[in-house]
């Protein structure tokens, strides 16, 4: 399952690390570009050891195809799938933003991530906007609940199943508005970040809401976009997933005019230091050097798409 490398098994000097260095930061080129990728993620997947399932493309081919048809544990890189499918029932008319869902001290989980469990003060009521802005900024765990209260599990796999995405599938539970967030595929999940930057999942205005939390500066940033500027981390739409020794990370580069450029989906498992979920775990060591190398390796080549996807600049506030 997944391709295993030994940790620390490309070092500096070694034929993979010239290679790197033999193609320039920014090659002028899509295929050129697609080399440094692939040899930038292999040469960071190399040193984190362990075992990966990834796909990622660059202007629409692939660049790295690791076992990309597997079915891995998706954790919470699925939240993307579930929050499609919440803005699909938008798009439809059968939901809205504003509308509230109610926060009872039961269904606030009792660990894991997120802000929620954090309030001790319930019942409260959350719009299905704020809902959204927890569950792909930081995971918020009770989100999952909150998510499945106006889009159950067995409605969740539906939509996906409908749009093309059979085997990115949350699990169901007794409850049938509870699920744990299952399983995907790395192409499947690829192939879901292109279709919604393609137009093909969701309305414009719904497509550029999901973007504009996945973008946003307080999105995952011990990973991909680690190492970077505010101005850089604003060109990644990227969410990331953990749980017992997986750490997964999804998302799509767009170029300096906001065009989708290269799409990563990269799930590992396996590697030492299980028990650490910070930015010092191997695999967030492995993507925070592949970030900055993925984003200067695609820094002259354009885009492609009908739409741009344009980031706010950042705008500072001290209060007032």
């Amino acid at each position: 399952m997944g391709t295993a490398v030994a940790a620390g098994s490309i070092l500096a000097g070694s034929p993979a690390s010239a290679q790197e260095a033999d193609i320039e930061a920014s090659p002028a080129t899509p295929d050129r570009a697609r080399q440094k990728v692939k040899r930038v993620y292999d040469a960071a997947a190399a040193e984190a050891g362990g075992i990966w399932n990834s796909y990622i493309s660059v202007a629409g081919q692939a660049a790295v195809d690791v076992a990309s048809d597997e079915v891995v544990e998706a954790y919470s890189v699925n939240k993307v799938a579930v929050a499609v499918t919440l803005m699909d029932k938008i798009d439809r008319g059968l939901l809205t933003l504003d509308q509230q869902v109610q926060v009872p001290e039961s269904i606030v989980v009792p660990g894991g991530d997120g802000i929620i469990i954090l309030d001790k003060a319930y019942p409260s009521a959350f719009t299905l906007g704020h809902v959204l802005s927890l569950f792909l900024t930081v995971s918020d765990d009770t989100c999952v609940r909150l998510v499945g209260l106006v889009v159950p599990a067995a409605e969740i796999n539906q939509i996906l199943v409908a749009k093309g995405f059979p085997k990115t599938q949350v699990t169901p539970v007794a409850n049938p508005n509870r699920y744990f967030l299952g399983q995907t595929t790395p192409r499947e999940t690829h192939d879901l970040l292109q279709a919604l930057v393609a137009g093909t999942l969701l309305s414009a205005a719904s497509t550029d809401y999901l973007l504009s939390i996945l973008r946003s500066q307080v999105a995952f940033t011990d990973g991909i976009r680690r190492e970077m500027s505010s101005v850089d981390r604003a060109r990644i739409a990227t969410k990331a997933g953990w749980l017992n020794d997986g750490r997964n990370e999804a998302g799509i580069m767009f170029d300096a005019a906001g065009k989708p450029v290269l799409t990563y989906s990269m799930f590992a498992h396996g590697q030492a230091n299980p028990e650490d979920f910070g930015a010092t775990h191997p695999v967030r060591q492995a993507t925070a050097k592949m970030g900055p190398k993925f984003l200067r390796a695609v820094d002259k080549i354009a885009g492609a798409g009908a739409r741009t996807f344009r980031a706010p600049a950042y705008q500072q506030y001290n209060g007032g």
